[in-house]
């Protein structure tokens, strides 16, 4: 069987661990977790960084220093993940869910001012399959309604937006804040791990607090103060160096495993669009986005077209999934959602579906599973 994903391990992961366990300093914030967040820094001009335990926890940590009370609202896509949604559920807030387009997983960027009233606080954007969202449509609303935009950039590393005065930026580097994966399924993993993006000094300090569970503990080791105190809610959002080490390892091979993964979707893509098939649509990749070979999905029909295609593949040996339930009609908030019904979003969760992709896979094995189309 040729599974789904397969963690690609560097080689010198272990190596790092060890290195970080013979200094002594496991517990995080130590010289791997620093060389993570400068590397991070420096390549994509994020403003500040803070390595976390998850993506969920990066958000978490969103939800916080967006100061979301109870009642605030938040507008957040139904085509995503729960943590998108949960890290601000958890503050007291109001989701107010967004359609997608009726041809990309992404946020309609077009039907988000007609949710904006009073109450809402924060835009939170998906870029799905790290394909960026129309970012100067939603900044531009964001701005207009003195909003926060906050990227869910959990596919999205070493992915870019062009903006319409032709700047290339790094996804996550764009709105007020941003949260990324490092899940053993993302392009680079650590295991379980996740990073915050600031790029509004205004949240500077404080996420340093909340990030070491509400205490001025980075402060106290960077010699700024004599001793630290409880100063704000927080939790235990750092991750062990052990963690970061491992990440470090990735980090030192994203070139390599980006080109090998872009290579991936390319053939993927080039293949399927030889055989013109109207049985099944392909991503679109709008002009201001790039593809960073996160994941490759096939839009079916309908959702027993797509259980046909997914058996198919199995039977022959390829592990094919398809993706999220939309949360606006999730048990959990189908009764707060006011009956609302997002057709779009709807349509991909029955009929999006994602094939094989991961470091080690071959063109060859590729060319089999489409022989199956």
């Amino acid at each position: 069987m040729i599974p789904f994903n397969k963690p690609f391990l560097t080689g010198n992961e272990t190596l790092y661990i060890s290195d970080a366990v013979s200094t002594g300093k496991i517990s995080g914030n130590g010289k791997y977790t620093k060389k993570c967040q400068d590397f991070f820094e420096k390549k994509y001009g994020f403003k500040k960084t803070l390595l976390t335990t998850s993506c969920t926890d990066a958000l978490e940590m969103c939800a916080i220093l967006a100061n979301i009370q109870q009642g605030d609202e938040v507008i957040v896509p139904s085509f995503t993940f729960v943590s998108t949604a949960l890290a601000f559920v958890r503050q007291g807030a109001k989701i107010v869910f967004a359609d997608s387009y009726f041809n990309h997983p992404n946020i309609d960027a077009d039907k988000i001012e007609d949710l904006i009233t009073q109450k809402t606080k924060a835009i939170v954007v998906v870029h799905y399959a790290g394909i960026a969202c129309d970012m100067d449509k939603i900044m531009t609303i964001a701005s207009k309604n003195n909003l926060l935009v906050i990227e869910d950039a959990a596919h999205a590393i070493d992915s870019y937006y062009t903006d319409k005065k032709g700047k290339q930026q790094a996804l996550g580097s764009i709105g007020h804040l941003a949260a990324f994966s490092f899940h053993e399924t993302k392009n680079i993993i650590a295991g379980e791990g996740g990073m915050l993006v600031m790029n509004d000094e205004r949240f500077f300090q404080r996420a340093e607090i909340i990030w070491e569970k509400g205490t001025n503990r980075v402060d106290f080791f960077k010699g700024n103060i004599n001793q630290y105190n409880w100063v704000d809610i927080g939790s235990s959002f750092l991750p062990s160096e052990i963690v970061a080490a491992f990440l470090w390892a990735q980090i030192e091979n994203l070139s390599a495993i980006q080109q090998k993964r872009k290579m991936l979707w390319e053939h993927y893509y080039s293949s399927f669009s030889a055989i013109q098939s109207d049985e099944i649509q392909l991503p679109i990749l709008p002009k201001y986005a790039t593809n960073n070979g996160h994941l490759f999905y096939l839009i079916a029909k309908n959702i027993s077209h797509r259980t046909q295609l997914i058996d198919r593949l199995n039977e022959n040996g390829f592990h094919a999934v398809f993706h999220y339930q939309p949360l606006h009609s999730s048990p959990f908030y189908k009764n707060k959602n006011g009956g609302r019904t997002l057709m779009n979003a709807d349509k991909f969760a029955d009929c999006l579906f994602r094939l094989p992709l991961f470091y080690e896979l071959e063109t060859t094995e590729i060319d089999k599973m489409i022989a199956l189309f």
